[in-house]
This record gives structure tokens, sequence and C-alpha cells, in this order.
């Protein structure tokens, strides 16, 4: 039997009705990017622990800062995760340790509200050396303070300090700076990267287990390191003082690292360095650092490439940024590449900060890197750029090798800044390997002492974008 013509228009009409709910493909398009952050937040989920405590002074652990405590800690941990895991408590006081802590799968070290962690400056105590990573390259070096190694389900919880305790006196006056306490005669790191060691053996393939450094090689462990490890949560500690990087997860899947704040003014003190990592939250932090805040990486050069991860799957939110060299930072040792990479809401705000926005690469690492979201961004004052992408970042260390980056799809959505030299400092390779499609989007740049500085950029999209109250559209790109 046929519809009747009444019938047929009333169909025509849903269906009219129908269509005009949906949202319209551009509007898909430019909201499925933080959809997909949604996914990967509900997909990280912090470890859950027993609710069995282990108490470090039932131990043997005296909280009056001079009594080693660290086989006291130690025999927690190991007791903690041979009985199926729980918490070791550090309970208020000063705890020194004379050495690395070691955390074992299912174990949380819950630093209490008015409890100290001072770790020991003698290098010796950070002995035998461990599988690490140094500046994205892989060697055998002194332990982190910290370090997990292939564990599961671990964390470092509380409301207290962890204070590295390093100054121009010991760790940080291994860089060749006179400002860290290094004077000529001195030994320095470059004794071991200048000359044909770290990253030489990195250009040359050298089997890692060969590449032994430790003990008069200078080069400084890092904060807290789980390298390949599963599910890590760092939550609510103050991080003071470090070596080098504070917190550095390798490898690592399925990470958080919220409500934490760190402290540290020192030579490379990242405040927060994820590298090769895949899912990883870091909310609510603070960081006021000598280095970048938080830079995403995934291995220097032959080693990012030999072994393939991406640092991808990041979110950052409700962050501050004080001082230190970049807000939110891709690079450099970025050879693996960087995919996937949110950060919304977070406020950075100081004539120490640099960049805010910052993606470094040049062509020895390499990599592809691609999809970098940035929306609500408060940005008081910053010494150089708002937004800095830079394919031609230095070239410190030795090799011939080129591996020219590709960098695509960067998306600044409603960010304000108040002071900064430039608004845009953006530079591609060549005309053959320009930065691609970044788009800028319902921004503000006021007190933008040189404007923009535009070279090298295919696919430049400025809408709604004002620099010093003035409209920008079409920039003129240095080819």
């Amino acid at each position: 039997m046929k519809l009747s013509n009444m019938r047929i228009l009333s169909y025509f009409i849903i269906l009219i009705i129908v269509w005009g709910c949906k949202s319209s493909p551009k509007e898909e398009v430019a909201n499925a990017p933080w959809g997909q952050m949604e996914q990967i937040i509900s997909s990280i989920r912090p470890p859950v622990f027993s609710d069995r405590v282990y108490n470090v002074t039932d131990f043997g652990a005296v909280g009056n800062g001079v009594a080693d405590c660290l086989p006291a800690i130690t025999a927690a941990v190991k007791k903690c995760n041979t009985e199926g895991g729980g918490t070791v408590e550090v309970p208020p006081g000063q705890y020194a340790c004379n050495g690395p802590i070691h955390l074992k799968s299912n174990v949380n070290l819950h630093v209490s509200e008015g409890a100290t962690i001072l770790f020991s400056t003698t290098p010796e105590h950070y002995l035998p050396v461990v599988f690490t990573r140094w500046e994205g390259a892989e060697c055998m070096n002194y332990s982190p303070l910290i370090y997990a190694f292939e564990q599961e389900n671990i964390a470092i919880t509380g409301g207290g300090v962890l204070d590295g305790q390093a100054n121009a006196t010991n760790w940080w006056s291994w860089v060749d700076k006179e400002e860290y306490g290094w004077q000529e005669g001195m030994p320095s790191q470059k004794d071991s990267l200048s000359r044909p060691r770290l990253f030489d053996w990195n250009t040359r393939e050298v089997p890692v287990e060969e590449r032994i450094l430790g003990k008069g090689a200078y080069l400084r462990p890092n904060f807290i390191q789980p390298y390949r490890c599963q599910n890590v949560l760092i939550d609510s500690v103050t991080i003071l003082n470090s070596p080098m990087w504070v917190i550095h997860p390798v490898l690592s899947e399925n990470v958080t690292i919220r409500n934490v704040k760190v402290i540290s003014h020192g030579p490379n003190s990242d405040g927060c360095d994820p590298e090769s990592c895949r899912n990883v939250l870091i909310k609510n932090c603070y960081f006021d650092t000598g280095d970048d805040c938080i830079a995403l990486k995934s291995g220097r050069n032959q080693d990012g490439r030999r072994i393939g991860r991406p640092i991808e799957n990041v979110v950052v939110q409700g962050c501050l940024m004080k001082d230190g060299h970049g807000g939110v930072v891709i690079g450099s040792e970025v050879s693996g590449g960087a995919r996937n990479i949110f950060a919304e809401d977070c406020q950075m705000d100081s004539p120490n900060l640099d960049r805010a926005i910052r993606v470094k690469t040049n062509k020895v690492r390499g990599g592809t890197i691609k999809n970098l979201y940035f929306r609500n961004i408060r940005v008081g004052e910053v010494g150089e750029a708002v937004v800095r992408v830079n394919m031609r970042y230095p070239i410190y260390s030795d090799t011939s090798q080129a591996f020219i980056p590709v960098v695509r799809n960067i998306f600044v959505e409603n960010v304000q800044s108040s002071k900064s030299k430039y608004g845009l400092l953006i530079d591609g390779y060549s005309q053959e390997h320009p930065v691609k499609s970044v788009h800028i989007t319902n921004c503000r740049f006021d007190g933008v002492e040189k404007g923009n500085s535009i070279e090298f950029a295919e696919g430049l999209k400025l809408e709604d974008f004002y620099l010093n109250g003035a409209m920008v559209s079409n920039p003129v790109i240095d080819q």
C-alpha cells in the first residue's frame, strides 16, 4: 500500500529535524580531540593497595634527621611487597636516607604530613649502577633517589617532603657552570659527554650493558624514576632540590601525578619529564624549577629511534607554572615521537619563565610530533614567547646523521597573555620541511614587545587572534 503524500511529507520533516539536531562536520572535527582527552582520562586509573600498613619506625627508622633510615625503609618495602602489598608509612619526623629507595610492586610509600626524607648527597651511596636514562640516552648509572624497575602498582603519596638536598656544594657543581659551584680544574659532566662516552655510545648503538658510568662519570641521577612500570601514582608530596630531573617516568603506562609541589632551582631541574610513556595524567601540580616545568620526551637520537616508543596520550590539567625554561614543553629528546598531548586550565606567570608552550627539536633528533592541543591557559608574563615552535633547536652532541623531524597539528585555543617579547615564535626547519598546521584560535596576547616571528610555516591559521589589541589575520611568513 502506498504512503499518502501527507505521510511522505511528515517523514521528510522528521528527517530534516533530525539532521538539523546533529553537529555539523566542522563542529565534530573541532570537538573530537577533546573527546579523545576524556577517553584518555577515563582509561587512567590510580593503583589500589591493601589495607596493610608497615610503619618504618617498626623496622628501626628514627626520625631525628641523623640516623640512617635506609635499611629500615628497605626492609619495610620488602616485607610489604612479599606479603602482597600495602602502605609503607613514614610518620612525622626527619629521616636521613643514605642511598636510594627502590620501590617494589604493590607498595605505596606514604610520606605523612610532617615527615621529611632527607636524601644523602654522597654519590657512592647511589651505587651499584642501575639501568636508567640520562637525557634520553640509556646507560648504567647512579640510581635515582627513588627508583622502580619493571614494577606494577606503585605509589608515592602523602603530604610530606622529599628533599634531595642538592646544591652548589654537591651534585649541582658537576655542571661546568660557576653559578652552580663549579670552578676551573673541577670534574664535570662534560667528562662523560663531550668525550667519546655516553652520546657517542648512543650514536654507535653500543649495548646498554656496556655503557657503564657511575663513579668518575659525573652524571647526576634523577630524583624519581619508575622505569618500565605499570600503574604509577605520585600524589600530594613536596619535592625539593633534585640533583637533576625531578619526576621522570620512563617507558611506563597508566601514570598519575597529581597535587605535587616541585621546587628545585638547580641545573636541568625539570619538574616532570614523562619519557616514552603512554596514558599519563598530570593534574593540579605546582612547578617552580630551574629548567622546564613539564617536558615530554621519547628518547635521544639513536636510542629513541631504536626503541621506537613515542610519548603519547598525555593530559595536563590545572597546573601552576612559576619559574622555568618552559611551561609545557615537547622535546628536545623526542626522537621516538610525540602525539596526542593535551593541556588545559593552567596558569603560568614569571619573568623567569621563558616560554609558555614550547616545541623543541632538530635534525639530529628526528621523530614525528603531532596532535598537540592547548586551551584555557592564562599567562601573566614570560621572558621570550607565549608559543615557541623550534625545529632548529641547538645541537649539542656530536653526530653527522640527519633525521629531520616532522612537526604538525598544533592547536592553541583561548590562551591569554599579558607580557612577552614575542607572541608566536615559530622556526620551521626549511621551506621543504616547515612546521605544518598551527591553529591559533580565540587568543589574546598583550604587552608583546616584538610581535610575531614566523619562518617556514605551512597551514598557519589564525582566528580571533589579537596581538596588543589588534586582530592578526594574515601573517607574513619568511620563506
